[in-house]
């Protein structure tokens, strides 16, 4: 067995479907029209490679009132260590910031950060409250800055992980 196999990738987008909140092993069977043993031994399959690592409910953040996310590309100057790892470690703990992680590119921006906040003042506010007035030397720390506000209409907007299925699917020559 192989995770991004036909079979593993026809389970995997039968799992993406609307509505699926746990593997329902009848309704993946009916849409894959694979065999329920097949359906089961695959998901065992993926869950215990860490393919899949859970289900649950899609949250859409706007109808919480949750109106603005945020992408902010940072130039931080790394050998501030102390400054940088005080900056991580509320990052980390920032219900706001769903996603954090180094970035390489041309230009001089090497951290990008993904929020969610009810709008560009709360932003704001909560980014002056929660990182410039407690962390010293953050000014010093970040060099360049640049704000991306996102926010309706939106274009597209899939999961990634339906992305990412579309894509093996695509390369395997499945439809």
């Amino acid at each position: 067995m192989k995770s991004d196999d036909s079979t593993r990738i026809k389970i995997l987008w039968a799992l993406n479907e609307k509505g699926i909140v746990s593997p329902i092993i009848e309704r993946v069977k009916r849409q894959t029209k694979l065999h329920k043993a097949t359906v089961k031994s695959s998901i065992d399959f993926l869950e215990k490679n860490g393919v899949i690592v859970g289900y649950g409910p899609k949250v859409i953040f706007k109808k919480l009132g949750y109106e603005l996310e945020i992408l902010e590309l940072l130039q931080v100057d790394l050998s501030e260590k102390h400054t940088f790892e005080l900056f991580l470690k509320e990052a980390q703990k920032d219900p706001h910031v769903y996603m954090m992680a180094p970035i390489i590119g041309s230009g001089n921006l090497n951290i990008v950060l993904k929020h969610i906040h009810k709008d560009i003042e709360s932003f704001h506010k909560y980014s002056n409250t929660n990182y410039y007035e407690r962390i010293p030397g953050l000014y010093k720390l970040i060099k360049d800055r640049q704000i991306f506000y996102i926010s309706a209409p939106t274009y597209k907007n899939e999961p990634r992980t339906k992305s990412i299925i579309k894509i093996i699917r695509e390369e395997n020559g499945l439809q």
